[in-house]
């Protein structure tokens, strides 16, 4: 055993890939350096012949902010760079004993690991797993789509004018870039005068059409066009415990939603018929916290059972429930049909329902012009077009905004806004206590991280 200078010896740059980097300000080191300083170092470093620690990178680190000038060591019959597997070799199995996390055992386990066979095995691994044993089917055919013409490009740039306009609401439905282009309808094809665009049929074919030859040549942005009738679901998947774990530190706390509306003298819902509007009115819901159904027609019973549920459990005696559908047959008795339902099937004799939008008094307001007639194979036909006449309109013949705007003003005018603005102002004191509990949690568990890192 010798007394070396610290000068001499040298922290191995390896130790620090394989485990954790020594950090001065470490608390654990900072407890060694004060038993160094007291006792000096009892056990002894190894070192290779050319000065490389091989054991004993933390008495170094705890010697050094001690003010120590030497330390003893022992001396490996081995020079690093010219064996240096058994370097990492003698690396590893001197930290054997050391309490280590669980990446960094990860890491000890590979320097054991021969490389080559490890890389024949994943790939003999990997040819068995990829195997399909299921037959296949031989793709017959080919897709070949119409290139777009110069004289479909008006008709194009219609489009994205349209995209731009209402940026803040996409991606859109085809229905709603529909609607949109009869505010100023382009030639379907700029070499035919007559093809201007309608409200019919063949128009919204030719739009769905061109949106899918437009969006496969870069020319309407893919991501700007959604179909909410055929969702995917994906899962929030981790690489490794790390990620995972500062995903949930930078949420945190973060996700605290006040019932703004608890305070209010009646229970107040909203219930969309279609998916396509969702996207449209959940941010004016958002604001109030408001429960919103989106009910894809005629509400299901579990829907209509868990409204009637909530409203239970608000103890109040009045259910205000606001309904946004089309202006058609359907659209209206869907109305009707949710509010009988709620009433005679689950016994919600508070219910107040009002028919938001779309109302003969807005195709009035907005000037909504139709050239779409009811459905006769509709089983309300008749009571319908008996009060209101044939034409029809879909929620999205209002432009987002008016839309938006229209629930808006629905909302404030069956709520007490004196309170609903004293729990705005609670949310705001809520926030800043959360605040304060965040920073002193993740300020803990740093600590507790850095203590029991070591």
């Amino acid at each position: 055993m010798l007394d070396l200078p610290l000068d001499e010896i040298r922290p191995s740059p390896e130790n620090d890939r394989l485990y954790r980097p020594i950090d001065p300000a470490d608390p654990q080191i900072v407890k060694l350096a004060g038993s160094i300083g007291e006792h000096g170092v009892q056990e002894p470093l190894l070192i290779t012949q050319d000065g490389w620690i091989i054991s004993g990178h933390r008495r170094f680190a705890a010697a050094r902010l001690a003010g120590l000038g030497t330390v003893p060591c022992r001396i490996a019959p081995i020079v690093k760079d010219a064996d240096h597997d058994r370097f990492m070799t003698l690396l590893r199995e001197c930290n054997r004993q050391r309490v280590k996390s669980f990446d960094e055992k990860l890491r000890e386990e590979i320097v054991s690991v021969n490389p080559d066979r490890a890389y024949r095995s994943l790939i003999a691994h990997r040819s068995r797993r990829s195997a399909i044993a299921a037959d296949r089917m031989a793709i017959c055919g080919a897709t070949r789509r119409a290139e777009i013409t110069e004289a479909k490009m008006p008709f194009v740039d219609a489009i994205n004018k349209v995209l731009d306009d209402l940026a803040a609401f996409c991606p859109l439905s085809a229905r709603q870039i529909h609607y949109a282009l009869l505010n100023d309808p382009p030639l379907r094809h700029a070499g035919k005068p007559d093809s201007a665009y309608r409200n019919d049929k063949a128009s919204y074919k030719s739009l769905t059409e061109l949106l899918t030859r437009a969006r496969l040549v870069d020319l309407v942005p893919m991501d700007a066009i959604a179909d909410e009738t055929r969702p995917v679901t994906t899962w929030k998947v981790y690489r490794d415990p790390q990620d995972y774990m500062r995903d949930e530190m930078a949420g945190f706390l973060q996700g605290y939603w006040r019932d703004l509306l608890a305070s209010q003298p009646n229970h107040i819902e909203l219930v969309i018929e279609k998916n396509t509007i969702a996207p449209i009115l959940m941010p004016v819901a958002e604001k109030y916290c408001m429960p919103t159904t989106v009910g894809r027609g005629y509400c299901s019973l579990p829907p209509r059972r868990d409204m009637a549920s909530r409203f239970m459990r608000s103890g109040k005696e009045k259910f205000i429930l606001l309904i946004v559908s089309d202006f058609d047959p359907d659209g209206e008795e869907i109305a009707h049909s949710l509010a009988r339902s709620l009433r005679d099937d689950f016994g919600v004799r508070g219910i107040e329902p009002i028919k938001v939008a779309l109302t003969a008094e807005q195709v009035e307001q907005f000037n909504l012009v139709s050239d779409t007639e009811a459905k006769l194979s509709s089983s309300n036909y008749r009571k319908f077009v008996a009060r209101y006449g044939k034409g029809v309109f879909e929620l999205e013949a209002l432009r987002p905004a008016q839309l938006q705007a229209v629930v808006q003003a629905a909302i404030d005018s069956v709520l007490d806004t004196e309170v609903f603005n004293a729990e705005l102002e609670q949310e705001k004191s809520d926030a800043a206590s959360l605040a304060g509990v965040r920073a002193v949690v993740c300020k803990t568990l740093g600590t507790w991280k850095a203590e029991g890192a070591n």
